[in-house]
């Protein structure tokens, strides 16, 4: 639909009124002409519409967004002649928050691109500011990410998010389910990783009385549970490929049976799965199979590391304080927080909240300095490696067993089902391990 003006500023103006969320008037020179009261509500109101640009207001810039090294909607509805949109951080009474840019582009008669309405979208599923219950983050990296987590959510489309273990796939899976239309019904979370096949089909499907030894009375499946919800398969490339011909159908047909039972029954669930594993690779090596790839990747969304969104880490750490302790209880100095974006994290979120909470142990006081963040990177002054390194020869067998695994899982890039295959035991043992 293309949108025509009519002769007068004030009529154009008018049709801010007909959108249900906040929305601007701007000019093709970037000046706000107008806002609707869902604008004002929201971002608070404007004085001098005459001095004000949408760059300024927005993002407190000096010159427009795509000048400034961001996207900028309305410059890309110039060039296209048609609606816009994108992902931008916008300073609001509250702070910064990420918001869901829609630019539409408004013709005068004659055709001449004359206004522009750019509608405004709060993102509730992820904060630009502290959070104890959100995904937090700034990067380019992260809100590409959270752009597409926002436009999936709503839908019952079934999603598959990709990225490496300790990313905050499980997070991003909480974040698709509270923005759905399911969000009132439970999530429900299966770890495929290390479960039997037998097991795995239990925990899922239920079983009759007597379905097997030990039995002695029927169980519902998590199926049931997530009924009119939101089935999250964390770890999906780990499921057997026996199970996989199961799920296969439970997806195609929407029906299952319990383990030991004949009664066929109904399942209503929106599937969100998991995995840091080349499905694409399991499936050319014949370990996946090909149509469940198909079926659960409608719409893949990769996490990023942490070293891709360095910039992010400040935030993050101070989130995950807030976590530990009351916010502000904790407080990095300033070389902590530089020597935290210097470090590689191959074991990314995780690794970085295992590290915070092990410095709090240390800290003496509510200031973590850069002796206790060295002293849990055990990282030694060459001048004393020696003779510590003698003592570390006669440590205890666990002590020397988690080491050992940490530096595998190190030199894995902490891929945990390498790390795990090449000490000879399962992933579940890894992380049991790792936790002693």
């Amino acid at each position: 639909m293309q949108l025509i003006a009519r002769d007068t500023d004030n009529d154009a103006a008018i049709m801010l009124d007909g959108f249900d969320h906040p929305a601007i008037l701007v000019s093709a020179d970037y000046r706000i002409l107008a806002t609707n009261e869902p604008y004002r509500e929201t971002f608070g109101a404007i004085e001098g519409y005459d001095e004000a640009h949408c760059y300024q207001v927005s993002h407190g810039y000096q010159v427009p967004c795509d000048q400034a090294g961001e996207s900028c909607p309305l410059a890309a509805c110039k060039n296209s002649g048609r609606k816009e949109r994108v992902l931008h951080i916008h300073q609001t009474p509250r702070g910064s928050e990420h918001v869901d840019v829609e630019m539409l582009p408004i013709h005068a008669s004659n055709g001449e691109l004359k206004y522009f309405v750019e509608i405004l979208k709060p993102v509730t599923i992820a904060s630009a500011e502290f959070s104890t219950r959100q995904m937090v983050g700034r990067s380019a990296a992260f809100n590409a990410m959270v752009d597409l987590v926002n436009l999936v959510a709503p839908r019952d489309t079934s999603v598959l998010l990709l990225g490496e273990s300790g990313t905050g796939k499980e997070l991003a899976a909480k974040a698709i389910h509270d923005t759905s239309s399911r969000r009132h019904r439970q999530m429900i979370t299966i770890e495929c990783a290390g479960l039997t096949e037998t097991l795995f089909e239990s925990e899922l499907f239920g079983h009759a009385k007597g379905a097997f030894t030990g039995a002695i009375s029927s169980k519902p499946g998590l199926l049931e549970t997530a009924e009119g919800g939101t089935l999250f398969l964390d770890e999906i490339g780990d499921v057997s490929l026996g199970m996989q011909v199961k799920l296969l159908r439970l997806l195609e047909t929407g029906t299952y049976r319990a383990v030991g039972s004949t009664e066929l029954k109904r399942a209503d669930f929106r599937l969100v799965s998991a995995t840091h594993k080349n499905l694409q690779d399991l499936v050319s090596r014949g370990e996946f199979r090909e149509d469940l790839y198909y079926r659960i990747n409608v719409f893949p969304i990769t996490l990023p590391a942490l070293r891709d969104r360095r910039g992010d880490i400040p935030l993050i750490a101070r989130s995950i304080l807030g976590k530990l302790g009351e916010e502000g209880r904790y407080r990095l100095t300033d070389s902590v927080v530089k020597r935290l974006q210097q470090h590689a994290f191959p074991g990314n979120i995780r690794e970085l909240r295992n590290l915070l909470e092990r410095a709090t142990i240390f800290a003496h006081s509510n200031i973590i300095d850069l002796n206790i963040l060295e002293r849990c990177l055990d990282v030694m002054p060459a001048n004393i490696a020696p003779a510590v390194e003698a003592e570390m020869d006669w440590c205890d067998l666990k002590t020397r067993e988690r080491r050992y695994l940490e530096a595998l899982l190190r030199h894995c890039d902490g891929d945990k089902a390498r790390a795990a295959d090449i000490a000879g035991i399962s992933v579940r043992s890894l992380y049991r391990r790792l936790e002693l």
